[in-house]
């Protein structure tokens, strides 16, 4: 059984409900891509997006279950990030992917993964060594078209274009930049950025 398996399976079962109905987890990152390919990562922090339907009591709880330091992070050395909605770089419409094997297994979640595109896309805000990693390791698994790629970045930057995180946007095509020059070894792509930048 796969770590972050394991682990939401946990959570799940210790869980007090919180209304009813299950609840969507939207799932970023590289526990992302681990719950949706055959890629495995030390990583240590499954990242929730925070949306509507993850309430101020559903994190207080998903916090005090398996949050950093939790009894839970520990058996599993796992634990849950609650990652802010304004603070992921994402396209316009993230591509949202169930994890049907696994939800099958929960009661109180509806896991949902984020697209292994997108996810690669997140990556190139932070773009830390893991991530450079991470999207070197989709892109060998030939999970990532270039077209496709350049399409969802565009999006995400159509995002970002309207507000105080544009001034960010340069330092995000300079990572794109680097991945086609590196992994998919073609010439950089013209990004269109606000005049203002």
């Amino acid at each position: 059984m796969r770590a972050f398996d394991a682990f939401f399976k946990e959570i799940d079962a210790t869980w007090q409900p919180v209304g009813a109905g299950k609840i969507p987890l939207r799932i970023l990152g590289c526990a992302a891509l681990s719950l949706q390919t055959d890629y495995e990562r030390g990583t240590k922090d499954g990242d929730v997006l925070e949306t509507d339907a993850v309430t101020p009591a559903v994190q207080q709880q998903l916090l005090g279950l398996a949050g950093p330091g939790t009894r839970l992070s520990v058996r599993h050395r796992l634990h849950i990030d609650i990652v802010h909605r304004g603070l992921a770089f994402l396209p316009h419409v993230p591509a949202w992917r169930p994890c049907v094997a696994l939800n099958r297994e929960l009661t109180h979640f509806e896991i949902e993964l984020l697209d292994v595109v997108d996810v690669v896309v997140s990556k190139l805000k932070r773009f830390h060594a893991n991530d450079v990693g991470d999207i070197r390791a989709m892109v060998d698994r030939g999970l990532v078209e270039h077209p496709r790629l350049i399409e969802r970045f565009r999006s995400a930057v159509d995002v970002f274009s309207g507000d105080a995180r544009a001034s960010d946007l340069p330092r995000y095509v300079e990572n794109l930049h680097r991945i086609e020059r590196d992994d998919f070894d073609v010439p950089e792509s013209d990004i269109e950025l606000p005049e203002w930048i």
